[in-house]
């Protein structure tokens, strides 16, 4: 059976139900701010091994819990703050995924003292092909897999396939998108 878009998933789903929401306001949106490029990292990274809708519903916890994803901040973490993290249970409380998180915000801090936020690196390499993606987060961030680099990438418009050709949505990418085949479940 031919695996549905994303697009077509959620077009079966009530306006109000979290990935119908996500999918309409934010998936294939250019980010520009470093909290939010970090946000969606997190958010990523977190839902390895998990259902996407999970990391939705529990992403205003995260918020909370990564101080509002202040980059700053959360690279100050100490190992106080990630007990702390590993305690809260409106959280995913995955020990690699929370020293993911903090490791990652120090790489975005570097990458902004290099090139002046996370946005202007992003923004450096866009057209680049994705195995060039994959080898740069790689090489700056950890935990990042090629699905969570994919992910991350296509929902912010930096490659194709957040949106269905004839999605209402697709026009708000950076790229001209090819349909996606795989559901973000």
């Amino acid at each position: 059976m031919k695996p549905t878009s994303y697009c077509r998933f959620v077009a079966t789903l009530p306006a109000r139900h979290v990935h119908r929401r996500y999918h309409d306001r934010h998936y294939g949106v250019p980010v520009r701010t470093d909290r939010r490029l970090f946000e969606r990292l997190v958010l990523e990274i977190n839902q390895a091994g998990l259902s996407w809708e999970t990391i939705l519903r529990k992403q205003a916890a995260f918020r909370k819990a990564y101080d509002g994803f202040c980059v700053e901040r959360v690279a100050a973490y100490t190992t106080r703050d990630r007990s702390r993290l590993l305690r809260d249970a409106s959280i995913i409380r995955h020990p690699l995924k929370i020293d993911a998180a903090i490791h990652n915000a120090r790489q975005i801090l570097k990458l902004k003292a290099d090139h002046g936020s996370f946005h202007a690196w992003l923004e450096k390499h866009r057209g680049s092909r994705f195995s060039t993606w994959l080898r740069l987060f790689k090489e700056s961030f950890c935990f990042v897999g090629p699905e969570i680099v994919r992910e991350f990438l296509m929902s912010l418009g930096l490659i194709p396939g957040a949106h269905d050709p004839d999605c209402p949505y697709a026009s708000r990418s950076r790229m001209k998108n090819r349909s996606l085949r795989i559901q973000k479940s």
